[in-house]
C-alpha cells in the first residue's frame, strides 16, 4: 500500500512541474512576442487572444490596458452600415449548365491556415438545424446533421460555450420557418445571418432591437432560417461579421483580427453558397485565419455577400458522415463542440 502511495505521489509530483515548466516556456514565449522589435507580432498576439474564450487574460497579464486599447485602435474593423440588396443576387432556373445536387469540396492553403470551401449549388439546401426545444446540453455537430437526415453541416450562431455545454443560443434563431429563440440578453452588435424563403443570403443588423422590432424584421425580410453572430470590438468579445456587402470588401484599420479557427458563409452572383472553416490555435502547427484571409477567400469565389459566423473552438464541418474539420480543441479533436444550432446542407 505504501508503495502505491509512493507511486501516486511521484506522478503528482512529475504531473506538478510539468504544469509549471509548460506554464514557465508559455510565459517566456508571450514576453518575448509582446517585448519583442515585432509590432506586427504583439499587435497579432493581442487581437488572438481577445478573440478566444479562455486566454483573454493573458494580455492583461502581460500588457497595460493602455498598449492594449491603443493596438485596438490602430487593428480593428471598418464600420460597415450597408445590408444585403438580394436583388443583386439571380438564381437561375432550370440551366442545364448547374446541376443543383453538386457539392464541391476544395482545400486551400494560406500562410498559417488550411481551409476547407464547401460550394452547395442550390441555394434552396441550406437551412439552420438545432437542438430546440433548448436544453442544457447542445450536440455534436454529426449529431445535429443526422439528426435532420442531412448530409452537410458547418457550426452556426453565438451561443453558451462555457464548460462544453451548448445548450443555449444568444440571439435570434429561425429554423424552416419557426423562430425558436428571441431573447438578445441585451448583447451589443447583434447581427442575423439568415436565409430567406427565396434562397438568398441576408445579413441584418438587429443591434438595440426589440423582441417585438426582431420579428417584424424577420417577417418583412422573409427570413425561413438564421442564426446570430455579434459585431463588437470590446476587450470581452471582439467580434466581427460582415465580410463583403454587395461585392463592396469591409476596410480594415490595421491587421483587422486576430487569427484563429474561423467559420464563414457567402452567396455568389448565381445564388451558390459558400460554406467556409479553417484552422487555428495551435492545430497542425498553423495560427488560424484573419478577417482579411476571410475576406479575400470570399472574394476570390465571386461572394456578392459574405459573413463571419462563431468560430474559433466551435469551427468544425461535417459531409458524407465524414469530418472535413473537427474542433481545434484537443480534448475534442475527433468531435466537434456542443453547438444550440448549425448551418446545414439538405
Amino acid at each position: 500500500m505504501k508503495k502505491v502511495a509512493k507511486g501516486i505521489g511521484k506522478f503528482f509530483l512529475w504531473l506538478l512541474v510539468t504544469i509549471i515548466g509548460i506554464a514557465a516556456i508559455l510565459a517566456v514565449v508571450i514576453s518575448t512576442i509582446v517585448n519583442g522589435p515585432s509590432a506586427e507580432a504583439k499587435s497579432l498576439f493581442v487581437k488572438t487572444m481577445l478573440e478566444t474564450g479562455n486566454m483573454k487574460w493573458a494580455v492583461g497579464v502581460f500588457m497595460s490596458d493602455d498598449e492594449i486599447s491603443e493596438i485596438l485602435s490602430q487593428n480593428s474593423m471598418g464600420t460597415f452600415d450597408k445590408e444585403p440588396d438580394t436583388g443583386l443576387i439571380e438564381i437561375p432556373v432550370d440551366d442545364p449548365t448547374i446541376d443543383p445536387n453538386e457539392i464541391t469540396i476544395e482545400k486551400i492553403q494560406g500562410d498559417n491556415f488550411t481551409a476547407t470551401m464547401m460550394i452547395v449549388n442550390d441555394p434552396s439546401r441550406v437551412f439552420v438545424g438545432t437542438t430546440y426545444p433548448w436544453t442544457k446540453y447542445g450536440q455534436e455537430l454529426d449529431k445535429i446533421v443526422n439528426n435532420y437526415g442531412a448530409t452537410a453541416g458547418i457550426n452556426g450562431g453565438l451561443y453558451y460555450s462555457a464548460a462544453n455545454e451548448g445548450g443555449r443560443p444568444y440571439g435570434p434563431v429561425v429554423s424552416q420557418g419557426e423562430i425558436q429563440n428571441m431573447s438578445n440578453l441585451g448583447m451589443a452588435g447583434l447581427v442575423l445571418i439568415g436565409m430567406t424563403y427565396d434562397n438568398k443570403l441576408d445579413i441584418v443588423d438587429i443591434a438595440g432591437c426589440s423582441d417585438s422590432q426582431i420579428r417584424q424584421i424577420i417577417a418583412d425580410h422573409g427570413i425561413r432560417d438564421a442564426v446570430t453572430f455579434q459585431d463588437e470590438e470590446v476587450d470581452s468579445n471582439n467580434h466581427f461579421v460582415k465580410l463583403i456587402i454587395n461585392g463592396e470588401k469591409r476596410v480594415l484599420n490595421g491587421m483587422g483580427s486576430g487569427a484563429n479557427p474561423r467559420t464563414a458563409i457567402g452567396q455568389t452572383k448565381d445564388g451558390r453558397m459558400l460554406l467556409l472553416v479553417t484552422t487555428g490555435r495551435g492545430a497542425n502547427g498553423q495560427l488560424g485565419a484573419t478577417a482579411s484571409d476571410l475576406i479575400e477567400i470570399m472574394a476570390s469565389y465571386g461572394a456578392v455577400n459574405a459573413a463571419n459566423l462563431d468560430g474559433g473552438s466551435s469551427t468544425s464541418m461535417y459531409y458524407n458522415g465524414q469530418w472535413l474539420q473537427n474542433s481545434v480543441t484537443f480534448y475534442y479533436a475527433n468531435t466537434s463542440w456542443r453547438l444550440p444550432d448549425a448551418v446545414l446542407v439538405r
